[in-house]
């Protein structure tokens, strides 16, 4: 299991191109009988196409006590079908040149294939083919309910600075099931069994619950005549989509915890709070929050924070991370690692006064006039990348976005304005219900060894 943290949104979401009234030039997106929404995004220049299918549902969609079911079907996704033998799918894409993986968040599970143009139908009739005839044999879910035991081990409970993300999403959220780990919690993982699997595929995995996206080496034509080739067959299910989710209630209270590890190299600080979500429709709060975290520490040299922080010593290392792309409130967070011979106490409160000080000026227009500038540049840079742009559409349908919202998000970001981050920022910088947490080298700890330390504040997670 590789544990990937979100990318920041203007290098993720910026992968679509700009279109406030018609479809992108090479985009095309239609929908089959049976429900299943496709996007096709055309790129000629190499023989080489993606195919992604994107299910509506991930680990914040687990019924209590069954946490970790979403990350366990889709490992077994992989034992075959009547067609196909265990990891046959896998091999036969190894075998004709390409590659293949699969990924579980908590709003959804995505399976993947890069393969050569011409191999496209192939993927599409092993991929279908699962959608609907998954075999889960007696021997395998024991097997591979180990297989993902081993990996919390790995990457978990043996990893303080993961315990401590999961520890921190637990006390973030009160209610909401965000403050669940994607893997699960291992003694729940640890129960479940065969009919937990199939109820869940059984339940959610269907046409009408998925999202197709098709990009690289092919025309808008051949990829709809494909998808009703081999997917079009496949039957919908009435109950398939998603079910409302505990909510949050209103948190009024500042929360801070610490974890002491000897592994720990040197003190890092964490602190979020709860920010609004991207919103079909409504993505102007969650652009200026986007926004707001590039002027905050989007720059090693020039954004707010490494300025009042990096660059007089008070810290190492300093980051602020917003990541709307979900289907509830996520998290802002900010996160920062002291200067040589500074206190803890002393980074923190160097951080509020920084943070203090931006609420009350408020941005820097050639700073924000240089952060418009690197979203106009993402908008061209992120054509490059046909994965890219098939992911930006996959996650963004598959958390509620329109394909127009996805299409308009560069916009939407090149329009914020200075009054529009006054707002965003007072919302999360000045916000009563932060946690604040600090994971330390020993309980005594100071910051001694100036080490390179990347920490992602956003609480969402993907687990292959």
């Amino acid at each position: 299991m590789n544990i990937f943290l979100r990318l920041s949104p203007l290098t993720l979401a910026l992968a679509a191109t700009p279109a406030l009234a018609e479809m992108p030039k090479g985009i095309s997106h239609f929908k089959l009988d049976n429900g299943l929404e496709a996007v096709v995004i055309e790129d000629h220049r190499a023989p080489v196409v993606v195919q992604m299918v994107w299910y509506k549902i991930g680990s914040a969609d687990e019924q209590p006590g069954k946490s970790g079911i979403a990350h366990y079907l889709e490992h077994l996704m992989f034992k075959g079908t009547d067609k196909l033998g265990p990891g046959e799918l896998s091999k036969t894409v190894t075998a004709n040149g390409g590659m293949d993986n699969a990924f579980t968040s908590y709003d959804y599970t995505a399976y993947f294939q890069r393969i050569a143009a011409d191999r496209l139908p192939l993927v599409m009739e092993m991929e279908s083919d699962r959608m609907q005839n998954l075999k889960i044999g007696e021997d395998d879910w024991k097997a591979e309910r180990q297989v993902v035991l081993e990996e919390r081990s790995q990457r978990t409970d043996s990893d303080p600075g993961a315990q401590f993300s999961e520890e921190r999403s637990a006390v973030q959220f009160y209610n909401h099931p965000y403050g669940r780990p994607v893997i699960g919690w291992r003694q729940e993982m640890e129960g479940l069994t065969r009919e937990d699997a199939i109820e869940w595929y059984d339940r959610h995995y269907a046409p009408n619950d998925a999202v197709l996206i098709i990009a690289g080496d092919v025309t808008a034509d051949q990829a709809r005549e494909l998808a009703e080739k081999y997917y079009g067959p496949v039957p919908s299910k009435a109950d398939a989509a998603r079910k409302a989710r505990p909510q949050e209630p209103e948190q009024r209270s500042a929360r801070r915890m610490e974890r002491s590890d000897p592994r720990v190299a040197q003190p890092v600080m964490i602190r979020t709070t709860l920010a609004p979500e991207r919103n079909a429709g409504d993505q102007k709060q969650a652009a200026a929050l986007s926004v707001l975290a590039e002027l905050l520490a989007g720059s090693a040299q020039t954004s707010v924070l490494a300025r009042d922080l990096v660059l007089t010593g008070k810290a190492l290392y300093v980051d602020a991370a917003y990541d709307g792309l979900t289907v509830d409130p996520t998290t802002f967070g900010l996160s920062l690692v002291p200067g040589p011979g500074v206190s803890n106490a002393d980074a923190e409160a160097a951080l509020d006064a920084a943070l203090a000080k931006f609420l009350k000026d408020g941005p820097d227009p050639t700073q924000l006039e240089r952060v418009k500038t690197q979203i106009r540049a993402s908008r061209i840079y992120a054509q490059d990348s046909a994965h890219g742009r098939a992911y930006d559409y996959g996650q963004g349908l598959s958390v509620g976005l329109t394909v127009e919202d996805v299409n308009d998000w560069p916009d939407i970001l090149a329009a914020v304005t200075a009054d529009d981050i006054r707002v965003a920022a007072k919302l999360v910088l000045d916000s009563r219900a932060s946690v604040t947490g600090w994971l330390l080298p020993d309980a005594s700890a100071t910051a001694d060894a100036p080490q390179a330390v990347s920490a992602d504040a956003a609480p969402a997670e993907e687990v292959q």
